[in-house]
């Protein structure tokens, strides 16, 4: 039997693009950021392109100024962790600078087989289900994940 794991999408807009000064702070920092992803407890897997680098390649909807990133932990606590516990913690606290305000959610979570690595037209689609319909078990978010089991 494969165990439950928990997927989760986000995707940002820049203000600028890639190689734009106001940048550098972002992208200097998206592979350390990543290897504590890698290396932190409870991370199964990351979306990565080709060459095995960051997926910033990915356009949402055409539009290069978009940023796509997906994952697969072992729980919600774990991601959790890693997100607000951590120096990615940091570049959370200025992701105005990097990017521009969401004015509708930008990350959505859901569960998956753990040897399940889903694709970015599936995790546009769990986040566009929760844009459209709210939190659900299809598409949920960290402040909704309790009432899914999470």
């Amino acid at each position: 039997m494969t165990s439950r794991a928990l997927a989760q999408i986000n995707v940002g807009y820049l203000v600028a693009p890639e190689g734009d000064p106001r940048l550098a702070q972002f992208f200097d920092n998206l592979d350390r950021i990543s290897a504590i992803a890698e290396s932190f407890e409870g991370f199964i897997w990351r979306l990565v392109d080709e060459d095995g680098a960051d997926a910033t390649g990915i356009a949402v909807g055409g539009d290069p100024l978009s940023l796509l990133n997906m994952s697969v932990w072992r729980d919600v606590a774990s991601l959790s962790a890693y997100v607000y516990r951590t120096d990615h913690a940091q570049i959370m606290r200025e992701r105005l600078q990097f990017f521009r305000p969401h004015k509708q959610p930008f990350q959505a979570l859901w569960f998956v087989d753990a040897d399940h690595h889903p694709t970015s037209e599936e995790g546009l689609s769990r986040l566009d289900h929760l844009r459209e319909h709210g939190p659900s078990e299809r598409a949920f978010t960290f402040a909704s994940a309790s009432r899914f089991g999470a």
